[in-house]
């Protein structure tokens, strides 16, 4: 690889880990204020049921796929490592989550949820990448 391709391939790698964060974000806070919008969660800070934040773990589980695939696709190489990377960042900012909501009075009850999204951060991100390798795998055809 030449010295002008580096710069290049980083930057590309750059911009696949934030397309895949970008896709991540904008279809979650997209589906809260359709679910919103729709009168299946209240307007935004309102108190959430159990259900309703099970609602949410499950769309933002596959958003963290389709992050994941993202991020994967668009890698200019190693699209596994693109995806993990991404995963890591969820991980650090479901953490950050924990620690500034725990014990507050909108999570009282609710302790659940932050840990949730820690758990599954890596996961989602990891079979999203496991789908573009398996897109990227020669096919034996007979």
């Amino acid at each position: 690889m030449s010295q002008v391709d580096r710069p290049r391939r980083t930057f590309r790698s750059i911009a696949a880990v934030f397309a895949g964060m970008l896709a991540v974000i904008v279809l979650s806070i997209g589906t809260d204020a359709a679910m919103s919008a729709l009168g299946v969660f209240p307007t935004l800070g309102g108190p959430m049921s159990d259900p309703m934040l099970l609602l949410a773990t499950l769309y933002r589980t596959a958003y963290g796929v389709a992050g994941g695939y993202i991020a994967a696709r668009l890698a200019p190489d190693r699209p596994m490592r693109h995806a993990l990377i991404l995963g890591t960042l969820g991980l650090i900012a479901s953490l950050v989550g924990v620690v500034a909501t725990w014990n507050t009075k909108a999570t009282i009850g609710h302790e659940w949820y932050p840990l949730a999204l820690v758990v599954l951060a890596l996961p989602p991100a990891w079979l999203g990448g496991r789908l573009r390798e398996m897109e990227l795998r020669p096919r034996v055809i007979g």
